[in-house]
């Protein structure tokens, strides 16, 4: 990495986020600011570029708090709710702008996005104004982001294959419970990795505070953030317990890497 970046935690909970609708537990009544958690994206700045990943539904809320005033692309990870409904909210930036914003993402996300947001896509003369986009369809190898390598890391959703990214010393994987081996070779030398730690209890789909505490043991990044973190883990008493490289992700968290 040729260049400083500086990593923005737009958000670090789970799904349904937190505080979770109806519910009073301890943590999704707790005024601890790190325990209010929307849906997980982060913000890549580096140069003049802003470059997005996954747009949740909580994406206005995100960039007002954010101050973001430009954005240049978005990666997806997936087509999950959680991690793709916010898409339309770009428009103030094409409005901006005037210009379109490249989004990229695996051939089966891509398909996923486009049905959902079939308006944007089908061509058709419209009364009102929608996100204009160009398509960039990602593989297994790096592409390039405004002078910015991704490297896709291949990893698996309960059953489902998805993608985490390396760029440069950092590397942002969300929503997996398990990292193939494979992948864990692309994951060496960081400075920074995020790692989904949605609980402690186990889950199909995700993985769990002892599960990636061994994994960011295995990978001994400089600094590891858990992210996607529900309402089972207040913040200062569960960070409490993690070694002293090990931390967690809070919505407004920014960490700059690289420009060595």
């Amino acid at each position: 990495m040729a260049f400083p970046v500086k990593i923005t935690v737009l958000g670090s909970g789970t799904s349904v986020g937190v505080p979770t609708v109806g519910c009073h537990c301890d943590v999704c009544t707790s005024t601890d600011p790190r325990d209010q958690r929307l849906r997980p994206s982060v913000l890549l700045s580096y140069g003049e570029r802003r470059v997005l990943i996954d747009t949740t539904p909580d994406f206005r809320a995100q960039a007002l708090r954010a101050g973001l005033e430009r954005l240049d692309a978005v990666i997806f990870t997936h087509a999950h709710a959680d991690h793709i409904m916010g898409l339309d909210d770009v428009r103030p930036f094409n409005f901006r702008q005037k210009e379109r914003i490249p989004i990229y993402a695996a051939a089966d996300t891509m398909a996923t996005i486009q049905r959902c947001f079939h308006y944007i896509f089908d061509g058709a003369k419209k009364d009102s104004n929608v996100p204009r986009l160009d398509v960039q369809i990602i593989g297994d190898e790096a592409f390039d982001v405004f002078g910015m390598e991704f490297i896709p890391v291949p990893i698996l959703h309960g059953s489902q294959l998805i993608h985490g990214f390396r760029f440069g010393v950092a590397a942002y994987l969300t929503d997996h419970s398990e990292i193939p081996p494979s992948s864990l070779e692309l994951l060496q030398g960081l400075d920074v990795l995020f790692l989904d730690a949605l609980r402690y209890k186990p889950h199909p789909t995700h993985s769990t505070v002892d599960t990636s505490t061994a994994t960011a043991k295995r990978l001994g990044a400089r600094r590891t953030f858990f992210t996607h973190i529900g309402h089972d883990l207040r913040h200062e008493r569960a960070e409490s317990l993690l070694p002293p490289d090990v931390r967690l992700a809070y919505d407004g968290l920014e960490l700059c890497v690289g420009g060595d």
